[in-house]
């Protein structure tokens, strides 16, 4: 037997930018060094705050998830 559970609407929009923000960060840092984030301030402040934003939006999902 399933169980099927009904997500808070809200969790879902806090999962997706969770989501969204991991595969911005995955475009980033396709085909860079870590010597490229090194080197490239714009680069590694763009990928904190991506994840500042994954740490927001987890922060903010329900516990039941």
């Amino acid at each position: 037997m399933k169980r099927r559970y009904n997500m808070n609407p809200n969790d879902v929009i806090r999962l997706r930018h969770i989501v969204d923000a991991i595969e911005e960060i995955q475009s980033f840092i396709h085909n860079k060094t870590l010597d490229d984030l090194f080197q490239n301030r714009q680069l590694t402040l763009s990928i904190i705050k991506l994840i500042e934003i994954i740490g927001e939006a987890a922060s903010r999902v329900s516990q039941e998830i």
